[in-house]
C-alpha cells in the first residue's frame, strides 16, 4: 500500500511538472494504478466512470451559471456599481477602497467565479483608484482578497462542484455560505478602514453631490439586485432548483446586455466560447476526480487514510487544524478545484466521523480554497492581479498578506463556532 502511495504521488507531480492538465494527470495516475496493480479493463472502467461522474443532473447547473458570468462580464455592471457607490462611501475611512470589496460581493452574487469577479472588478477599480492617489498595495492587495468572494458568495461555481462530489444539497450549500461570505466581506472592509483612515485629496469633494444624485445613482444598481433577487431568491423560495435558477439568470443577463445595448452576435458568440472553455476544463477535472477517487476505492486509500488518521487520536479541532495546514500547502502548487476534487474522498469522511456536518465541511474547504487563491507562488487571483496591474508577482503576494490573514481568521471562526454556518439550516 506504501508503494502504491509513493508511486502514485511521485507520479502525479511529475505529471502535473510538465505541464499535463488536471483532468488528464488524475486520469493517468489512475490508469497506471490499475494497469500495474490490477488487472482490470481500464479503457472500459474509465469510460463508464466517466459517464456516470458526468451524467448528473446537479451538474448541469455549472455551464449555465457560467454562462450568465461569461455574458454579465461583458456588460457595464461593474461600472454601474463604481459609478453608483462612489459617492456613497467618499465619507466613509477608505473610501473609495471599499470599492472593491463592495463591487467583488454584488458581483460574486451573480458571477459564481473568482477568476472573473475579479477581473471584471478589477479593470474598472485599479486605474480610478491609482489615478486618485489611493495607496497601490492597499487597492491591490484588496482586490486579490475580494475576488476570492466569487468561491464563497451564491451562486458559488465550486460549491456546485463541491455539492455533486459529496452528494450535499447545492441550495443548502448557498444557503450557508451568504453569512461567512458577508463577515468576509465585513472583515475587509474594517482592515482598510483601518489601514487607511484619512481621506484621500480627490474625494474630498463628496459633500458637493446632492442627495437626489446619489439616490438616482444607485438605479444603476438596479438591474443587478433584481437578478440576484431572482437567481437566489427563486432557490431559497424552493420556486426552482440550481438549473432552473441558473437558466432565470441567464435571461436575466441577456435582459441586462440588450437593456445596455451590449447584446450582438460577436458578444453572444464571446461569451457561449468562454463558456465552452471554463465548462470543459472544470468537467475534465470532475471527470478524472471521479476516476481517480474510484480507483483510490477499489485499493481502499481513503479507508487506510482514515484509519491512519484515526490512529493519531486527535480532537476534532486538531483534525481540522490538520487538513487548514494540508490545505495550505497544496494551495502552494495547486488551484482550488484540483485540490479539492484531489482530497475531499478522504477528508469527507474524517471530518463527518469527527462529527462536523457536510454543508460545514463545504464552507470550511471553500474558505480554505480561498486562501489557495492568493498563496504564492502560484495563487490564481495573484495572476489575474499581476495581469492586470503588471507588477510582480512578489509585489501582489505581499499586498494580499493580511487579506491571507483575514481569510484564517474566518475559518478560525466558523471552526470554533460551526452555528455561523449551519444556523440557516
Amino acid at each position: 500500500m506504501t508503494g502504491l502511495v509513493a508511486a502514485s504521488l511521485f507520479l502525479l507531480i511529475a505529471l502535473l511538472g510538465l505541464g499535463v492538465w488536471v483532468g488528464l494527470a488524475l486520469m493517468g495516475v489512475g490508469a497506471a494504478s490499475l494497469l500495474v496493480f490490477r488487472d482490470l479493463d481500464v479503457a472500459a472502467f474509465l469510460a463508464g466512470d466517466i459517464w456516470r461522474g458526468l451524467n448528473t443532473p446537479e451538474l448541469s447547473a455549472l455551464p449555465l451559471f457560467i454562462l450568465m458570468g461569461e455574458i454579465l462580464h461583458r456588460t457595464r455592471i461593474a461600472s454601474d456599481m463604481f459609478t453608483a457607490l462612489s459617492p456613497w462611501v467618499r465619507r466613509v475611512p477608505g473610501q473609495l477602497m471599499h470599492l472593491n470589496v463592495i463591487g467583488c460581493t454584488l458581483f460574486a452574487a451573480v458571477s459564481g467565479s473568482s477568476a472573473a469577479t475579479t477581473a471584471t472588478v478589477g479593470r474598472i477599480t485599479l486605474g480610478e483608484l491609482e489615478k486618485r492617489g489611493y495607496d497601490r498595495d492597499l487597492a491591490i492587495g484588496s482586490l486579490c482578497g475580494a475576488g476570492t468572494l466569487g468561491f464563497l458568495i451564491p451562486p458559488s461555481l465550486i460549491l456546485i462542484v463541491y455539492g455533486v462530489l459529496s452528494s450535499t444539497s447545492i441550495i443548502d450549500l448557498f444557503i450557508a455560505g451568504i453569512v461567512p461570505g458577508l463577515m468576509l466581506a465585513l472583515g475587509y472592509m474594517l482592515y482598510i478602514a483601518v489601514r487607511a483612515p484619512r481621506p484621500v485629496a480627490a474625494d474630498t469633494d463628496g459633500d458637493a453631490v446632492s442627495w437626489g444624485a446619489k439616490l438616482a445613482g444607485l438605479g444603476r444598481l438596479l438591474p443587478v439586485v433584481l437578478l440576484i433577487i431572482l437567481v437566489i431568491g427563486s432557490m431559497y423560495a424552493g420556486l426552482a432548483g440550481p438549473s432552473e435558477a441558473a437558466t432565470i439568470g441567464i435571461a436575466g443577463a441577456l435582459v441586462i446586455a440588450a437593456w445596455q445595448r451590449v447584446l450582438t452576435a460577436a458578444t453572444l458568440v464571446d461569451a457561449l466560447m468562454g463558456t465552452v472553455r471554463t465548462a470543459s476544463m472544470v468537467g475534465l477535472i470532475v471527470a478524472g476526480a471521479f476516476f481517480l477517487s474510484k480507483t483510490m476505492a477499489i485499493f481502499g486509500l481513503p479507508q487506510a487514510a482514515a484509519a491512519l488518521i484515526a490512529g493519531l487520536d486527535l480532537p476534532p479541532i486538531g483534525l481540522i487544524l490538520l487538513l487548514m495546514l494540508l490545505y495550505i500547502v497544496l494551495g502552494m502548487v495547486l488551484d482550488g478545484l484540483s485540490i479539492i476534487v484531489m482530497t475531499l474522498p478522504i477528508a469527507l469522511p474524517l471530518v463527518v466521523g469527527a462529527g462536523f456536518s457536510p454543508v460545514w465541511f463545504g464552507i470550511f474547504i471553500v474558505a480554505v480554497v480561498e486562501m489557495s487563491q492568493i498563496t504564492p507562488p502560484i495563487g490564481f487571483n495573484l495572476f489575474v492581479v499581476q495581469g492586470l496591474t503588471g507588477e510582480p508577482i512578489s509585489r501582489v503576494a505581499r499586498a494580499s498578506l493580511p487579506f491571507f490573514t483575514i481569510i484564517a481568521a474566518l475559518v478560525v471562526a466558523i471552526t470554533l463556532f460551526p452555528e455561523i454556518v449551519t444556523w440557516p439550516l
